[in-house]
């Protein structure tokens, strides 16, 4: 949990509170304090939220090394390596990667995590499913991890080739956060060596 995440729990409670207090002052008949509070409930959400898609108009795309967690909260995955194959027009990609947990007394899953190859070009790759191995979705213990594998078959020409792990579905909740990749900006990305294998 980073200083962005922290700045929006107080504020989603100090909105919570600020809710409240209206909620209670209009009960009671007391308008003219219920009104101001809500203006300014409303004037420091629209603030936030500028602040929330300037930065990700501006922050350049994050890229992570082979080998480095990439953490949502407590529950961290990394591409510890892969193999390139060349085949007759396509190349076969095997990525090997690590979820993991830093938590330390809970167990946890992540849900909605997709993983796919791009190309300098944005052009999306999807695994193919009977060739990968394992599920995000493990549960992991306090401190544990698991090895999930995920396979690819992408065009012989394709270069510059990269991993990128981002999480599709379920609540939005990077779109509220200060520093997602959530509204103009492209997900993560690991670049993997062009023609190479780790």
């Amino acid at each position: 949990m980073n200083i962005f995440d922290l700045l929006f729990l107080a504020l989603f409670l100090a909105a919570v509170v600020a809710l409240l207090a209206a909620g209670v002052y209009a009960l009671r008949g007391k308008f003219r304090r219920a009104l101001p509070l809500l203006k300014q409930l409303g004037i420091g959400a629209a603030i936030y939220f500028c602040v929330v898609i300037g930065v990700s108009l501006l922050s350049s795309r994050r890229t992570f090394a082979i080998g480095a967690d990439q953490c949502f909260d407590d529950w961290c995955v990394r591409v510890e390596n892969y193999r390139m194959i060349p085949g007759n027009g396509s190349k076969d990609y095997v990525v090997n990667l690590r979820v993991s947990s830093r938590a330390k007394r809970i167990s946890q899953r992540e849900k909605n995590l997709a993983v796919y190859l791009t190309d300098e070009s944005g052009e999306r790759y999807d695994p193919v499913k009977e060739r990968s191995a394992g599920d995000f979705s493990v549960l992991l213990g306090p401190g544990e991890s698991a090895a999930v594998s995920r396979s690819f078959v992408i065009p012989a020409a394709t270069k510059h080739v990269g991993v990128v792990i981002a999480h599709e579905g379920g609540f939005p909740i990077g779109w509220l956060i200060i520093g997602y990749d959530t509204w103009f900006g492209k997900p993560p990305v690991a670049w993997l060596e062009s023609g190479g294998a780790r």
